[in-house]
């Protein structure tokens, strides 16, 4: 439900002489009367929004750390989809706190239910309610942090925004509210991979210092198999031990460490985003920023494309064995004018480390006095393991949203078969 503030009166804003509501200095010297009447000033209300992406595919998550569940409402789901709670678990399950020593551990199972929007077992259209229940929150925890602020956490920029807070778990600004995310991007991720054979997978590409080397990776053939082989999502079993050992290093301290996601989306239709404002990776950066502890995003060369010339960064075009046109290198990170060209989508998002830390800190409290802060709670020493699952939701979010934007308005009439590809699989195909 969205709140309201009060603002104050547009300066501007009619006013009564005599019995009449004239409007002054903005026209010209002949006066301008409206009929007398009794007028009275109304408040002007701002709707506060922020907890709903989307314009096709609509999700509105709700909920906080410490209440009584999270969730989500998605609008804008097709019809006549298969739609089950074992759909939406699993990635719940890779999300969930307390998969390892390197996560948080607070006990959850984030077993989800299904309250509206699906008969039969398929989808119906209509509003479709993902519950999920808290069932381990320690209240207590927090006692110190409702009156010292959490250095660079939300505590300090709620309060001046909205002059009060939740202080247990952080409320909205806790990553479990990322669960009503993952819940619909798991809904999007198989009307994606139903619809047009759309799969997105997501590894972690840095913890700390530890930074994987792109040559080990091959985003042809990496399969999620790979990434769940160790409790750290890295693909590389080498790598991946030095991941969690340098994790396990701040973990004992006290302390933490950020680290960087690597999302790639293979079988994307040609086609997706749209010309300035809504470009494809605008949009993506928009739905990756949007995830708690996000610092960074980049796609294709990113940064390292400044070191390049032209020559160099262009992506040459040629024709494949089946007569479509590609590019024989990906530095675009398969977009190119805000637009999917068909290659893979390549992103990657910087999480800085986690902000409560069990080590003594400077801050202040509500009543502008100094003071330390000894943060207790249970917290992730590193949060991108967790965020893998995170990462590829609102991945999937965006396109799928982005694609039935694409379909609404460029597939209403017969397409120009020379240059615009079918969106959809191939029934065969589609129901293997």
């Amino acid at each position: 439900m969205a709140s309201s503030l009060s603002a104050k009166h547009f300066l501007a804003a009619p006013y009564s002489i005599d019995g009449c509501n004239r409007i002054g200095s903005i026209l010209p010297s002949t006066s301008f009367q409206l009929p007398a009447r009794h007028f009275r000033f109304r408040r002007f209300e701002v709707h506060a929004a922020g907890s709903t992406y989307g314009n096709y595919f609509r999700v509105t998550t709700f909920g906080e750390s410490h209440g009584g569940g999270v969730g989500c409402i998605i609008d804008g789901c097709p019809p006549r989809i298969p739609l089950s709670e074992a759909d939406i678990q699993g990635d719940l399950d890779r999300r969930r706190p307390g998969q390892s020593r390197i996560t948080t551990p607070r006990k959850e199972t984030d077993t989800c239910k299904i309250a509206s929007g699906v008969a039969d077992g398929i989808t119906t259209g209509t509003p479709i309610k993902v519950e999920v229940p808290n069932t381990d929150q320690r209240g207590n925890d927090y006692s110190e942090m409702s009156m010292a602020y959490r250095p660079s956490h939300a505590d300090a920029t709620y309060d001046f925004k909205y002059g009060v807070r939740s202080v247990q778990g952080g409320g909205r600004s806790s990553a479990r509210e990322t669960i009503g995310r993952v819940a619909a991007g798991a809904v999007a991720k198989k009307i994606l991979k139903l619809y047009a054979g759309v799969e997105i997978i997501a590894y972690v590409s840095q913890a700390h210092k530890v930074v994987l080397p792109d040559n080990l990776v091959d985003h042809r053939t990496l399969t999620l198999e790979q990434i769940e082989d160790n409790i750290v999502r890295c693909p590389d079993p080498e790598y991946a031990e030095k991941m969690i050992a340098a994790i396990d290093a701040v973990r004992v301290k006290g302390d933490s460490v950020g680290g960087v996601v690597t999302c790639i989306a293979r079988n994307v239709p040609r086609g997706l985003g749209s010309p300035v404002f809504d470009k494809l990776e605008a949009e993506l950066a928009k739905g990756m920023m949007s995830l708690p502890a996000t610092k960074g995003f980049e796609f294709g060369s990113g940064f390292a494309g400044t070191f390049m010339t032209g020559s160099e960064h262009n992506d040459e075009f040629y024709i494949n064995e089946h007569g479509q046109i590609r590019t024989k290198t990906n530095r675009s990170g398969g977009i190119q004018g805000g637009i999917s060209n068909g290659e893979i989508i390549d992103m990657r998002i910087a999480f800085k480390p986690t902000s409560t830390i069990s080590r003594k800190q400077n801050t202040v409290t509500r009543g502008k006095h100094e003071t330390e802060l000894i943060a207790r709670g249970r917290h992730d020493p590193c949060v991108v393991p967790r965020a893998v699952p995170m990462v590829e939701a609102m991945a999937a979010l965006v396109l799928l949203d982005q694609l039935m934007a694409h379909a609404a308005q460029n597939m209403l009439f017969p397409t120009n078969p020379a240059l615009q590809d079918s969106l959809q699989l191939p029934l065969a195909e589609a129901t293997r």
